[in-house]
């Protein structure tokens, strides 16, 4: 089994360390980047011999060059990129202010555009390589509270689906990954981020619901972050990986309704959808 070369962003906790983790634990190779302190993160896993630790913002374009040409240089090439890092803003619309909605979208858009740009000229000169985007259930439909985090996941979707048609050429592969829930700190403190001028009239709305209770479902989400992972390491030896993955019950529930929703509004609406054609001569 031939070994490969992985890059992983957001790698000190939540998916991005279980994948860094099952990705050593298969023989693989990895630059595992993190915010700051990847001394912490190299210790949290015992130095292994095929571990390349690297500080990266992935808001920081020049970070992000950076740490890739390092990464590159120390195991001479690359093989699969894993877009992980990010986080939630629990927030209605319209409370959200300009710069959490920004910095919301740096990370979570802007942040993966710096990744792809920066090791995109080393898959296209080896004609291979693998993008893995991880997405989110909230790609697929509406929660309260969610809608600029979810968003984000829209855009990444959408940028996964313009990255393969565009990279196929070149023998590169891309997989957008949506989970549901997983048991991960995604919903706990260091993680979800709360609007920082909440609007009293959401208090008795499933947004304000959403604001103060989210962190109840932190731990008890249903989804095994370890069996994810053990997926993703499959994945990148799949001759032919899915365009698209859903990962956790709950997460195919979610589309499945949401996508018989759409259907039956189409088909209600299918009359005034085909009228606009310009009348025959």
């Amino acid at each position: 089994m031939q070994q490969k070369v992985w890059l992983i962003t957001g790698a000190s906790r939540g998916l991005g360390f279980e994948i860094t983790k099952a990705a050593l634990a298969s023989g693989d190779r990895v630059i595992a980047t993190v915010h700051s302190h990847p001394e912490a993160l190299a210790a949290a896993l015992h130095h292994h011999s095929n571990l390349f630790t690297a500080q990266m913002d992935v808001t920081n374009e020049a970070q992000v060059q950076q740490a890739v040409r390092q990464g590159g240089a120390h195991f001479g090439r690359l093989d699969v990129v894993v877009n992980n890092a990010g986080y939630g803003l629990v927030a209605a619309l319209e409370e959200a202010t300009d710069a959490e909605v920004r910095q919301q979208y740096d990370t979570n858009v802007f942040g993966v555009l710096n990744v792809v740009r920066a090791v995109l000229p080393t898959l296209r000169q080896q004609r291979a390589g693998y993008l893995i985007n991880i997405s989110s259930i909230d790609a697929h439909g509406a929660f309260p509270g969610w809608g600029v985090y979810g968003s984000t996941k829209f855009a990444l979707e959408g940028i996964s689906q313009g990255l393969a048609v565009e990279l196929a050429p070149f023998g590169i592969q891309v997989t957008a990954i949506s989970p549901g829930l997983f048991r991960t700190d995604f919903l706990g403190p260091d993680s979800r981020r709360v609007a920082s001028h909440p609007l009293a009239a959401y208090d008795t709305t499933d947004v304000g619901a959403m604001r103060t209770d989210a962190h109840h479902l932190h731990g008890h989400e249903p989804g095994d972050p370890k069996k994810l992972a053990r997926i993703v390491v499959d994945l990148a030896r799949i001759e032919q990986p899915p365009a698209h993955l859903l990962l956790g019950k709950d997460a195919v529930v979610f589309y499945q309704t949401n996508v018989a929703d759409r259907v039956r509004e189409m088909e209600q609406w299918l009359p005034i959808s085909t009228s606009t054609d310009l009348d025959k001569a």
